[in-house]
């Protein structure tokens, strides 16, 4: 079972807040916000992935205490999150599937007249 990060109670795992210190766990009251916070005197901004990139926009940065959108710096899931392209072209396939169709058309067609000469 979770413990609260303020006072060390338990918690149930669907828990907003806390029932003791009435501390806020989870993001806008919505049980699949996860909301991150920083130790005591600390910040999240200089471990986080999108403070190192650069494509941050949060407006505490780069003192936030708290964040929905953290993601730890050296977290490899991100990386596989990243569309290969493979899936890439396989998307555009799919959501252009008429010109796909006709792109293949008119290449038999040219393989055709070429082979026919």
């Amino acid at each position: 079972m979770p413990t609260c990060p303020r006072c060390q109670a338990t918690l149930e795992a669907t828990a907003l807040q806390c029932p003791r210190c009435q501390l806020i766990l989870k993001a806008h009251g919505h049980p699949g916000i996860p909301l991150h916070r920083a130790e005591v005197g600390d910040t999240l901004c200089p471990t986080c992935r999108y403070h190192a990139d650069d494509s941050c926009n949060f407006p505490q940065r780069p003192q936030a205490q708290t964040c929905t959108l953290y993601r730890l710096l050296q977290d490899e899931a991100m990386d596989d999150l990243t569309p290969t392209r493979r899936e890439t072209l396989g998307r555009w396939l799919r959501r252009y599937q008429g010109l796909g169709a006709i792109l293949a058309l008119v290449l038999v067609s040219l393989m055709l007249v070429l082979l026919q000469r």
